[in-house]
């Protein structure tokens, strides 16, 4: 415990002024040090600059941050959420290599989370289902948490929908998936249930095709969609509702991301701190590299933490050790991101033309992610 608490007392800001790096007008890196573990924090004024969420480019499952910073023309960017890596226990079955948490962009709902027991990462503290960080309609920094709301109405009847553009559906559910799921197959959808990831996949299934607002068949779930086409997929009795759907039959599809705050950008993670508190059973022993998102100043200042460390070493930061350095850096408000081999840092200075990777990843080399917060300025 002495160990800990000795080490988030030193992370901190380093004071000699070559250590402060202004990439932007409100955006500054500053770098964190104590002993062998290093930290990039890049403070944004959401005053004077702005944040938005990095995606891979259409066609493409995940990219490397740098890649999506230069390509929405950032000048810095973070890994995003935790996601669907790896799929060893279901055999034959793809990874998505998709979020596990909601994502907006530009205001828009790209997809919900998944069941609670279904994620990668650390296990989600309990209440914490679709914790997302962002900025709201004015530009705001908030924290907040995201629910699906939507239906597929088909004459008299109404059908809940329970997934959005998501990797894993509730069982019994029913859910919409559209061109933002990208080109990853969906069969991992009918894999595992609420509570265990490695349950197996189950076989009652179903899979309808819609265009123009009309059921135009059945589908493979694996499959490219169809330009202009959306896909709805069920299992178990979700499957049941839609194999009562009929060719040609007109749906009325609604869906949205629901809370107390309406994001303009908005990526999923988990809480480290809310109202200055840390959130309940963080992890004070797993040492690890980090990336996390906290809020200052009311939301008028976005801090992004990016902790180096590796597997061999043991080194890094703890997910409680993380909450204690944002409570000393003033944010009230914090989440914890995507860690390990996805950690990643990169931004440009002015002058240079393209971002590049400032930490050190873990793997050797930047790996593919599956989004990211991107910084504008």
């Amino acid at each position: 415990m002495l160990t800990r608490i000795t080490l988030v007392l030193a992370l901190v800001p380093a004071a000699p002024p070559a250590h402060v790096l202004r990439i932007a007008p409100g955006v500054v890196a500053r770098e964190l040090r104590d002993g062998r573990v290093g930290a990039t924090l890049l403070e944004i004024d959401l005053d004077r600059a702005r944040i938005g969420v990095l995606r891979p480019s259409p066609g493409e499952a995940r990219a490397r941050v740098s890649e999506m910073a230069n390509r929405a023309r950032a000048v810095a960017g973070v890994n995003g959420d935790f996601f669907d890596i790896s799929e060893r226990v279901h055999r034959g079955v793809p990874a998505t290599f998709a979020p596990d948490g909601p994502e907006v962009a530009d205001g828009r709902a790209v997809r919900a989370a998944v069941p609670a027991g279904q994620r990668f990462g650390p296990t989600a503290p309990p209440g914490s289902s679709g914790a997302v960080i962002g900025v709201d309609r004015r530009g705001v920094g908030r924290v907040g948490r995201l629910s699906l709301t939507g239906t597929v109405r088909a004459g008299g009847r109404t059908i809940r929908l329970r997934g959005l553009n998501q990797y894993a559906l509730p069982v019994g559910g029913v859910g919409l998936y559209t061109s933002a799921w990208g080109p990853a197959s969906r069969a991992r959808a009918f894999c595992g249930n609420d509570f265990v990831r490695a349950a197996p996949c189950t076989h009652a299934t179903a899979a309808v095709l819609v265009r123009d607002g009309k059921v135009a068949g059945t589908a493979d779930p694996g499959g490219a969609l169809p330009p202009g086409a959306d896909l709805l997929l069920g299992r178990e009795e979700g499957a049941t509702a839609l194999r009562a759907l009929h060719h040609g039959q007109r749906l009325r599809i609604s869906s949205a991301l629901s809370g107390s705050v309406r994001f303009r950008q908005a990526i999923g993670g988990l809480p480290l701190l809310r109202d200055g508190e840390p959130a309940p059973g963080l992890d004070a022993r797993s040492r690890s590299p980090r990336t996390a998102a906290g809020l200052a100043r009311g939301g008028h200042r976005m801090d992004l933490l990016v902790v180096n460390g590796g597997r061999e070493t043991g080194s890094g930061e703890t997910a409680a050790g993380l909450a204690a350095l944002f409570r000393r850096l003033g944010a009230r408000d914090a989440l914890l991101l995507d860690g390990g081999g996805s950690s990643t840092l990169a931004f440009r200075l002015p002058g240079e033309h393209t971002a590049t990777v400032r930490n050190t990843p873990s793997d050797g080399r930047e790996r593919p992610v599956a989004n990211g917060i991107g910084v504008f300025g």
